[in-house]
């Protein structure tokens, strides 16, 4: 059996007299090769002495001598194919010609001198095809008739995935990744392919000229089993040692079921099957299939309603619990109008309309594939502005190992608007927080003040009294007992905490102040004041809560 690089390769080979059967079997790797079995007869001997002008040795002139040449069989194709019959009875030497058109190739070949099947290559069953048992999201099982040389011992299956391509032999998958790999490297200067022969036991010599030199005492060959093999086996060169490497089996042994894992969701893998005789070095390839694996279960599409307030809730899982999946939502929207713009607005609103604090929600928005906005969400207010397209896909992602450490639900509240005649998003104020005056601070009445924008809006205030037993040292309450929930709006007050609203526009956004005297409370209470910047797109914003308390005594 000789296993060799070949571009255009001859091997040649003589029989005995009183062999009656011969077996050629070539088995090329990925690419398709040509080759021909034809037999020769010399008619004269070379010879016993040349000219002394003559530059060719003995053997030489004897071949290119007069004689005659008759082609007993030819293939062409990538598949492992053989010529069996009886020996030509004129014929002084076989010649077994290769040639691979597309590209350097390897190939193996084999002689077999006898009667009956050199039992080299396992067998392959009358359906050699290999079946799809099923098909997941990241597995997929095989099945396939068993081969009738597994009952011997030594013999085995081998599975092989990839992505690429099915392979029609052991050889070629093994080559598939290294000529990949070097698909990548520089061309090396002024260099060929090489075209090497590897010792591996082999009965078959190449076309040279050093043919008729006297063997060696460690190369005499001896006849085994009716097939030609050398009793010595020299180191290959390296690139054949990194060939010879056996690719990786995901399922190696006797049974004829694989389940393949590990695989990647919607992804088309093609999967060879390969009966190896581990004792011959040899393989017999199965008919590969591919097959698709399913795509990831994705949460369906919600769509948003023109100005509709959606309140989107994510499941919480018990502290320290391993989550199994990041848990994420879909939803879309299509803006009103020719210029095809809007505003999405989100605010998380913790656990219940809690505190969100350490709980992080990643918000993505694209539109045909294209990613316009992707950030955290986290206790401030976030506003996109949508532009250009005619719909928008919004994803709520909330990572699974951040929903296991929470251990609470999520809440968040997002709005959907199309605004017409606008550029941009709308501008929000520098600061959120509430100012107070210590001095203004009467039984009756309080001064607020806080930061506007240059754009004229609708500021509303709401009050709500606290109960009486907070302290009485004219401080505010802790702001864990007092504050108002920030996914509370102004649709969710009572009117009668409403106390006043005004308009207000200042075009310098550093002395965008506006205040406003409130009136009407009850000395020594205790009182929460809210102010809200009413908008017409997007959701209403929300000062942090201050708690004043209005003095006893005036």
């Amino acid at each position: 059996m000789a296993d060799i690089n070949v571009r255009v390769k001859g091997l040649y080979f003589t029989l005995k007299k009183k062999a009656v059967m011969m077996a050629v079997t070539v088995s090329p790797c990925d690419a398709p090769l040509e080759w021909s079995l034809t037999s020769r007869t010399i008619k004269d001997r070379p010879l016993k002495s040349l000219p002394w002008s003559s530059k060719k040795s003995v053997p030489e002139v004897w071949w290119r001598g007069p004689g005659s040449e008759d082609k007993i069989y030819s293939y062409t194709g990538n598949a492992m194919d053989n010529y069996t019959g009886p020996p030509h009875a004129a014929a002084s030497i076989y010649v077994l010609r290769l040639r691979s058109k597309e590209e350097d190739t390897r190939a193996e070949v084999y002689l077999h001198v006898g009667p009956g099947t050199s039992g080299a290559f396992p067998q392959l069953p009358a359906d050699p095809r290999v079946h799809i048992l099923g098909v997941g999201m990241t597995s997929v099982t095989l099945s396939w008739e068993p081969s009738p040389s597994l009952a011997r011992k030594g013999y085995d299956y081998c599975v092989l995935v990839n992505p690429h391509h099915n392979y029609p032999s052991m050889c070629a998958a093994r080559e598939g990744p290294r000529k990949d790999r070097e698909a990548d490297k520089p061309p090396r200067r002024g260099g060929g392919a090489r075209k090497d022969v590897q010792g591996k036991g082999t009965g078959l010599w190449p076309l040279t000229k050093d043919l008729w030199r006297a063997p060696q005492p460690q190369q005499q060959q001896s006849q085994r089993k009716g097939s030609y093999r050398r009793e010595t086996r020299p180191d290959p060169p390296p690139a054949l040692r990194d060939a010879d490497a056996a690719p990786p089996c995901v399922c190696r042994g006797a049974e004829n079921v694989c389940t393949v894992s590990e695989l990647l969701p919607e992804v088309q893998y093609y999967f060879d099957v390969f009966a190896v005789d581990a004792a011959n070095g040899t393989s017999a390839a199965y008919t590969g299939t591919f097959a698709r694996t399913h795509e990831e279960a994705r949460p369906a599409v919600a769509p948003l309603r023109e100005g509709e307030l959606r309140w989107v809730t994510f499941r919480g899982d018990a502290p320290g619990a391993a989550a199994a999946h990041t848990e994420e939502q879909l939803f879309s929207f299509r803006p009103r109008g020719w210029q095809q713009n809007g505003l999405l607005t989100l605010q998380s609103c913790g656990s219940g309309g809690g505190s969100s604090k350490g709980q992080r929600v990643k918000v993505t928005v694209s539109t045909k594939g294209r990613v316009l906005s992707s950030q955290a969400l986290g206790e401030e207010l976030v506003q996109v502005w949508l532009h250009g397209s005619s719909s928008y896909l919004v994803h709520l992602e909330r990572d699974a190992a951040a929903a296991a450490a929470g251990g609470e639900g999520l809440r968040l509240k997002m709005q959907t608007s199309s605004a017409y005649h606008r550029m941009g998003a709308p501008s929000l104020p520098s600061t959120l927080q509430i100012k107070s005056f210590k001095r203004l601070r009467g039984c009756r009445s309080v001064t607020l003040a806080w930061m506007g924008t240059e754009e004229r809006s609708l500021y509303c205030v709401y009050r709500r009294m606290l109960p009486p037993e907070g302290p009485g040292d004219g401080t505010a309450p802790t702001a864990a007992a007092t504050a108002t929930a920030p996914c509370l709006g102004p649709e969710s007050r009572p009117d009668t905490e409403q106390v006043l609203c005004k308009y207000f526009q200042e075009l310098n956004p550093r002395r965008a102040v506006t205040t406003a005297v409130i009136g009407g409370l009850e000395p020594g209470r205790a009182y929460v004041f809210d102010v809200y910047l009413m908008r017409r797109w997007g959701i209403a914003v929300k000062y942090v809560s201050k708690t004043i308390r209005t003095r006893r005594e005036c």
